[in-house]
């Protein structure tokens, strides 16, 4: 592998041509992040010595404003480990753009930053440890398409279930205009406004990323109430779950959560997605209710590393002691 630099590009209107597989390192999801209150996108390119491209990663500050000190909190996020044009090399590219962004989060005063969906396991390890990050153990589920109708891969109970919502007259379908987008971007803020590691972003991403056509935003509705919905990405030939809630307390008895994830699942399959991955299935711990429930739609589940730095050294050393067995 040639000498490279990795430079660090804030502005749409600097980046330069480069080859996108990974939508959540493309130049689309990039102009999306950007032009969202809340959000500021970081692109750490690694280009070669003939000025060309050969890897690069989106890195993206969220910012919360809070009632109570310090008044603003902000936190980095990485999605996978970039997006590479060269086979060789990789785990040299990858430390130093890790490097670069983990630079940008220092300055920019996050809280912590973190690295999720990682491909393998493993991936990245020795760079990430030399880079001071610590690994959690993390719990992500694949749904398979391919080779067997979703429908088939359900429980008797839950196509009970299933039958029964849309005989009442429930359906999932895609937002028609900007004003169900937004809709369905106030549902997200109320099902998480208690979960304060979750953050919503603005209604204004949701509507940007629809547009691009490489993401769609689901909504499940009763007599025109929207009562549920999600966001799917899709990306190398999959669908990825990113966003999910729903009035399931409200309207229990028509299974709000269920026909959401199964209009995903049917959606990502009738549009010849190969997978449909659930991105977020939390900690593995023995008795996970949001886990298994996403199991019960005949999903895999996969034991993955989140990867965490947290500001403060002191708090980062004890959590890497805790997580280091």
């Amino acid at each position: 592998m040639n000498e490279v630099c990795v430079k660090l590009i804030t502005r749409s209107s600097e980046l330069p041509p480069m080859v996108c597989n990974d939508y959540f390192h493309s130049t689309s999801f990039f102009k999306a992040l950007e032009n969202s209150p809340g959000t500021s996108p970081c692109m750490a390119t690694a280009i070669d010595k003939d000025g060309t491209v050969v890897a690069h990663m989106l890195a993206i500050v969220n910012t919360r404003r809070m009632l109570l000190p310090p008044f603003l909190l902000r936190w980095g996020r990485v999605y996978g480990e970039g997006d590479y044009t060269v086979s060789k090399g990789r785990e040299m590219l990858f430390k130093q753009m890790v490097d670069a962004v983990t630079s940008k989060f220092r300055r920019e005063v996050c809280l912590f930053a973190e690295f999720s969906e990682i491909s393998r396991k493993m991936f990245g390890y020795r760079q990430f440890r030399q880079c001071g990050y610590v690994p959690i153990p993390w719990q992500e589920i694949h749904n398979s398409l391919h080779s067997m109708e979703p429908w088939q891969r359900l429980s008797h109970k839950m196509q009970a279930r299933i039958a029964a919502a849309e005989s009442a007259g429930v359906e999932v379908r895609p937002c028609r205009d900007d004003s169900e987008t937004t809709a369905y971007a106030a549902l997200l803020r109320r099902f998480f406004r208690l979960k304060s590691r979750r953050y919503v972003p603005h209604a204004r991403l949701f509507a940007e990323m629809a547009r691009s056509g490489d993401a769609t935003h689901l909504v499940t509705t009763y007599r025109n109430r929207i009562i549920g919905g999600c966001t799917l990405i899709f990306s190398q030939g999959n669908a990825y779950m990113w966003f999910m809630a729903s009035r399931r307390k409200t309207y229990h008895k028509f299974h709000p959560a269920a026909m959401t994830v199964w209009g995903a699942l049917r959606y990502a399959h009738e549009n010849g997605y190969a997978h449909l991955h659930f991105l977020d299935a939390g900690l593995p711990i023995t008795h996970n209710p949001y886990r298994e429930f996403i199991l019960s739609f005949g999903g895999k589940p996969t034991a993955k590393y989140r990867w965490f730095q947290v500001a403060l050294p002191w708090v980062n050393r004890m959590v890497g002691w805790f997580y280091d067995y």
